[in-house]
C-alpha cells in the first residue's frame, strides 16, 4: 500500500534538494571568468591556444569588465595557409598579442547595446573596430553568430572570422 504522506515529504525534500542544485549550478556558471567560458566551448579551443600562446590568459581572467569577440575554430582554419601556424610561433609573440587584443573591448558591452546601431570602439590594441548592429551583427568584417555568453567579468560574443588590426593588412 501506498503511504501518499511518507511520499510527498520524499517529493518534496527532492524538489528542495533539486532547486538548491539548479542554483548552486547557476552561481557557478555567473562565476567563471572569460577563459573559464571559453575553455568550457568547444568551439573556441583554437582561441584559447592562441590565449595561452600570447600569454594573455591571466589578462582575460582579470577583473575586467572586457567585451570578447571570439572567433570560433573554423574561423581560425579560413585564415591564409599558414598564417596561424606563424602566429603561434614564439618569435611572432607580439604579432598574436596584437591580433587577440583586437578582439577585446574594455567594458561590457551587451547585444542589447549594439543592435539598432553602428559605432566604433577602440580595442585594447589600441586600433578602431566597427560595430554595426543595423542588420545583424557585425564587428569589422566579421558576423556574430551567438551573443552575450556570460562571464563573471565580462562578455563573450561569437564570431565567423578572425580579425587583423588595420596595421597588419
Amino acid at each position: 500500500m501506498l503511504n501518499v504522506p511518507a511520499m510527498n515529504k520524499w517529493l518534496a525534500g527532492a524538489l528542495v534538494i533539486g532547486a538548491f542544485l539548479v542554483s548552486a549550478n547557476t552561481y557557478a556558471h555567473e562565476e567563471r571568468d572569460i577563459v573559464d567560458v571559453a575553455v568550457s566551448d568547444s568551439r573556441f579551443s583554437t582561441f584559447v591556444a592562441a590565449l595561452e600562446a600570447a600569454d594573455m590568459v591571466e589578462t582575460l581572467r582579470g577583473e575586467g569588465p572586457y567585451t570578447v569577440f571570439a572567433p570560433t575554430n573554423r574561423a581560425f582554419d579560413a585564415l591564409p595557409e599558414g598564417m596561424l601556424d606563424s602566429l603561434l610561433e614564439s618569435e611572432n609573440k607580439a604579432r598574436l598579442q596584437a591580433v587577440l587584443a583586437y578582439h577585446v573591448l574594455s567594458g561590457k558591452v551587451m547585444s542589447s547595446d549594439i543592435n539598432g546601431s553602428a559605432s566604433a570602439h577602440v580595442t585594447v590594441q589600441g586600433e578602431e573596430l566597427s560595430v554595426n548592429g543595423m542588420e545583424g551583427v557585425k564587428v569589422g568584417a566579421a558576423e556574430v553568430i551567438a551573443t552575450d555568453l556570460k562571464a563573471s567579468n565580462g562578455v563573450i560574443h561569437t564570431i565567423d572570422q578572425v580579425l587583423l588590426p588595420p596595421s597588419m593588412q
